[in-house]
């Protein structure tokens, strides 16, 4: 599962780009309890949510004709050779290696099935402070092409993955996670999806952030105007989740995550 304890490959980093930072600032406090705090008048707008004072996120205004989107970042030791490596695998470059300040290096792609995903080379900024319980506990990419996507990111990161089966032969859920880290390095998931069943056609990876009361948390993002996907769900062995997608229309998820086995109910 995810820590803040990053190696290469692991998410590090997810921000949300806005054309109204101001009604999606409230809309994310209220949810989540999220305060966001400006990272100055230098940076454009752009800035953290915090979570008892951690970083657990962050936002900034959208650049020109963008559209809203969460964005997840996967940790680099060097941003310039993963560009190539990008490259060579077949993905495209939508900005190229930048410095921001001291604080790291970054890098934004889209894979070769349509998703958008960035690297984040730390320096005096590691990542986020916390992940887990009210922050960001898992990353998805929906796609239409599971095995041209694993392919890429193995190539990209060296993650491993594992196929798991789903209910009712709906398919395969590829479970990803970081060079030899086994199901404890688990990180995220791949899921093909029909094109038809993807906002026009194109993939996408989406965070989920850990809550304590999923149910509550999907009425209270119905209530203030974000489409409900997929109401709250019982999984198997995962815990109750919901697929949500914002003001804007960025897409994000929420799951209340099932007891360890032999915990107190």
């Amino acid at each position: 599962m995810l820590t803040t304890d990053y190696v290469p490959g692991a998410p590090s980093w997810v921000d949300l780009g806005s054309r109204d930072t101001d009604a999606a600032a409230a809309f994310y406090k209220a949810l989540f309890g999220w305060e966001f705090q400006s990272a100055g008048p230098d940076a454009g707008g752009y800035g953290m949510f915090q979570l008892g004072g951690k970083t657990v996120a962050a936002l900034g205004p959208l650049q020109e004709n963008a559209t809203s989107a969460w964005t997840v970042y996967f940790e680099t030791a060097d941003a310039d050779a993963t560009t190539k490596t990008v490259e060579q695998a077949g993905g495209s470059v939508r900005f190229a290696p930048m410095d921001v300040f001291d604080q790291g290096r970054l890098a934004g792609y889209t894979d070769p099935t349509g998703a958008d995903f960035a690297v984040w080379e730390p320096r005096s900024n590691k990542g986020l402070d916390h992940v887990g319980d009210g922050a960001l506990c898992w990353t998805e990419l929906y796609t239409p092409d599971a095995e041209q996507a694993k392919a890429f990111y193995q190539a990209v990161f060296h993650w491993d993955s594992i196929g798991m089966p789903l209910p009712d032969n709906a398919g395969t859920y590829h479970v990803v996670s970081r060079a030899g880290g086994g199901q404890e390095g688990s990180h995220g998931g791949i899921l093909q999806l029909a094109p038809d069943l993807l906002p026009d056609g194109t993939a996408y990876w989406q965070p989920y952030f850990a809550v304590a009361d999923c149910d509550g948390v999907v009425a209270k993002a119905a209530e203030k105007g974000a489409a409900v996907l997929m109401p709250a769900t019982d999984m198997q062995g995962i815990g109750r989740i919901a697929l949500l997608r914002d003001l804007e229309g960025a897409f994000f998820a929420v799951l209340s995550p099932e007891p360890p086995q032999g915990s107190a109910s």
